[in-house]
């Protein structure tokens, strides 16, 4: 009989539906498929135009396009490495190395249109996971994730790298980091998998994975020019605000999304949760920041919320609204402290705190997952008490965020080397002095 797990998500490959029957259906759940089609579809929105107008607002004028830019591009870029092997090395069986990578079974998507429309079955031997939805749905849903995740690093390094470079950065980067570390976290023959770490929709694989290359690309890249000196205020924060609202909605499609089924209360909780955090760590960051600097600021409300989804996003689908409530706390507490404190103190220039926001956040929710879980909501028949909180669990988020921090941080810093020395990571200071609108796409914003 085939393993069925339910540690995470959908996106945790790694759901067993409580509606499901033992064995494989074979038809397309159409409620389960409707609503992954919607969450996948606004999941994308996250990226465009969510995170292209939440950091186009937070820089300078000079560099609004550039960074507009980047995201739309990585859009296009990293949806076709997917198709071509990003899917594969992440969620291909892999063979004797499975544990660490998928194999090339699935280059180009092959095999796809075998049981086209029908439920997949992810995994071989006992290692297996049945599904509701056709495997076209799982491979685009997963593929907006991939998008996110590169499109967040180039927070941390905007207004100073070629784009030539994080082109071929990014190209790099999401098969050789992004792929390998979600086949750890989400495939069933992953060894964080099987270690029994939670991550339901991403802190791991997304947030702490898009941070810790951010920061090193940010320390490798070194400071913009004029960094501490020149006055460096966000261009139009209305741009961001509506960029972080967008953000805040898509994350639905995020978290929800991530429970495989429209039923069954687990998608609902999940929503909920979200809800809950985002609030509670957008009144953490205004009033640490209002007693600290004497006023509140948009731009730390927006934060705040960033914060929040961020920290509930590998716990959505294990954790209560009281616990979400102290999640949100955290993360806004912990976010303010990374985006100022901690970035000062250590002296690097993360632009618009990539690592702050999305790396130290991601950790908080990672680890508190392990100590806040609620086992009835990953219950199953093989496992009826679930996943629940100990220091157990704790131990092992402890090895995911660990793990995924050495690992990111070496890799990224390997990858940044090779660009550097083919091509060059930086744009000159007279380029970065003009803006990047100009010098790397010959447009600007009168």
């Amino acid at each position: 009989m085939k393993r069925m797990l339910a540690r995470g998500g959908l996106a945790a490959a790694a759901l067993l539906l409580a509606a499901a029957p033992a064995a494989a259906a074979d038809k397309v759940d159409t409620g389960d498929a409707a609503w992954m089609l919607t969450s996948t579809a606004i999941v994308l929105m996250m990226t465009i135009p969510g995170v292209a107008l939440f950091y186009a607002g937070m820089v300078r004028k000079k560099n609004v396009l550039a960074t507009m830019m980047q995201s739309f591009f990585i859009c296009g870029l990293v949806s076709v490495l997917w198709v071509v092997a990003g899917y594969s090395i992440a969620f291909g069986n892999g063979g004797a190395y499975g544990a660490y990578v998928g194999d090339l079974s699935k280059v180009l998507l092959s095999g796809i249109a075998e049981n086209w429309d029908k439920p997949f079955t992810m995994g071989s031997g006992s290692d297996t996971v049945e599904f509701t939805i056709p495997e076209a749905l799982f491979v685009m849903f997963q593929m907006t994730f991939a998008i996110i995740t590169a499109a967040l690093i180039t927070g941390a390094v905007a207004d100073r790298m070629k784009f030539s470079a994080l082109v071929v950065f990014i190209s790099l980067w999401t098969l050789l980091v992004y792929s390998p570390v979600a086949h750890w976290v989400w495939h069933p023959s992953g060894w964080l998998f099987k270690d029994g770490a939670l991550d339901f929709a991403g802190g791991t694989v997304v947030h702490i994975n898009a941070g810790v290359a951010g920061l090193v690309a940010a320390i490798v890249l070194g400071k913009r020019v004029g960094y501490g000196s020149e006055n460096m205020a966000p261009y139009n924060l209305g741009l961001a605000v509506i960029g972080a609202s967008l953000l805040w909605v898509g994350w639905f499609g995020f978290n929800a999304g991530s429970a495989a089924s429209s039923g069954g209360g687990r998608a609902a909780m999940a929503m909920l949760v979200t809800q809950v955090a985002a609030a509670a760590a957008v009144l953490a960051w205004v009033f640490a920041e209002w007693m600290i600097k004497g006023k509140p600021s948009v731009l730390g409300a927006i934060s705040g919320a960033v914060a929040g989804l961020v920290a509930i996003t590998p716990a959505a689908g294990f954790v209560l609204p009281g616990s979400a409530l102290i999640i949100g706390v955290a993360a806004g507490l912990a976010g303010y402290w990374g985006a100022t404190a901690l970035k000062h103190a250590l002296g690097y220039d993360d632009s618009l705190d990539a690592f702050g926001v999305h790396g130290i956040c991601g950790i908080v929710g990672a680890l508190l997952v392990g100590f806040l879980a609620y086992g009835p909501l990953s219950a199953t028949d093989a496992s009826p008490e679930g996943t629940a909180g100990s220091m157990e669990q704790f131990i092992k988020q402890c090895t995911a965020v660990g793990a995924t921090i050495v690992f990111t941080a070496i890799a990224t810093f390997i990858l940044l080397k090779i660009v550097d020395v083919v091509i060059g990571l930086r744009v000159t200071e007279e380029e970065e002095r003009e803006g990047l609108d100009v010098t790397m796409h010959g447009e600007r914003i009168n």
